[in-house]
């Protein structure tokens, strides 16, 4: 799974850890190859797992247990397109009922840091709208939210 591009996501000893809950938890991932230390290095011992392949959403990634050095912050996030309420809810529960915690229109935080997006498909759409007058209502509706509302939205959209 060696792709021209790949995003490396450091983490704290946990990358194994992490890339599982993502296969679990996201259509379209997967685990792929665990790589342990040749030898001992700054935040682990020879042996330990060093870095871990795998996909979120189609997207490949690589864990890299790197120790504490470089925290996650939300200038990097992963945006899940989602399709209705009940895709939207099964994913920012699964992250927040994990260990994460909420953020505000529609960005959670998971148990490791890393910052995610979950955003239903009518949010950019409306967002996106031509009519400047449903953009607006759209984005308004948004600023007041946690997790995204998909009713809410609608609503908003036919003003």
């Amino acid at each position: 799974m060696f792709s021209k591009n790949t995003i490396c996501l450091w983490f704290d000893g946990a990358a194994l850890e992490a890339a599982q809950f993502y296969a679990a938890t996201f259509p379209d991932s997967a685990v792929g190859a665990v790589f342990h230390a040749p030898g001992d290095f700054p935040s682990g011992k020879q042996g330990d797992v060093l870095t871990v392949q795998f996909t979120v959403a189609g997207i490949p990634c690589i864990g890299l247990n790197g120790g504490p050095a470089f925290p996650h912050t939300e200038a990097f996030s992963f945006q899940i397109a989602t399709g209705d309420q009940e895709e939207t809810d099964r994913l920012w529960h699964a992250i927040v009922d994990n260990g994460g915690q909420e953020s505000a229109c529609g960005w959670c935080k998971d148990r490791w840091g890393l910052s995610w997006q979950i955003t239903p498909r009518v949010l950019s759409e409306g967002i996106a709208d031509p009519d400047p007058a449903v953009a607006k209502r759209v984005f308004d509706a948004m600023m007041g939210m946690r997790k995204i509302d998909v009713a809410a939205i609608e609503a908003a959209r036919r003003g």
